[in-house]
């Protein structure tokens, strides 16, 4: 089945934007440089691994069904800032989320 193969996909692809934020978070030691090649190394390995599964995903979902399905990449990544870095989330944004979710059932139960 081809779906958890779709939900890695998107897993993988905000690992590597998380990590990428990471990489920009201020660090106040001399492993400055470290700390960045780390964080960037990492979202490069997690970028790339989702790249290869989205093309995997491609191969056997259409386009169009699949292509929707990585907007849980913003609900997602959403959810992971408001809890590791509590970054505020106004109430239009939670709304807008909803509306993803919304969209990802009505999109899923047509296949």
């Amino acid at each position: 089945m081809i779906w958890p193969v779709l939900v890695l996909a998107s897993l993988l692809s905000v690992g590597g934007q998380l990590c990428q934020k990471q990489a920009t978070r201020p660090v106040y030691s001399r492993d400055r440089k470290r700390h960045i090649t780390l964080w960037l190394g990492l979202a490069l390995a997690c970028l790339g691994a989702a790249m290869v599964l989205w093309l995997l995903v491609l191969q056997t979902i259409p386009v169009g069904i699949a292509y929707p399905m990585l907007s849980l990449n913003f609900v997602w990544v959403t959810l992971a800032a408001w809890k590791i870095w509590h970054e505020p989330v106004s109430v239009r944004h939670w709304l807008g989320v909803g509306l993803i979710i919304t969209g990802i059932f009505v999109l899923g139960s047509a296949v």
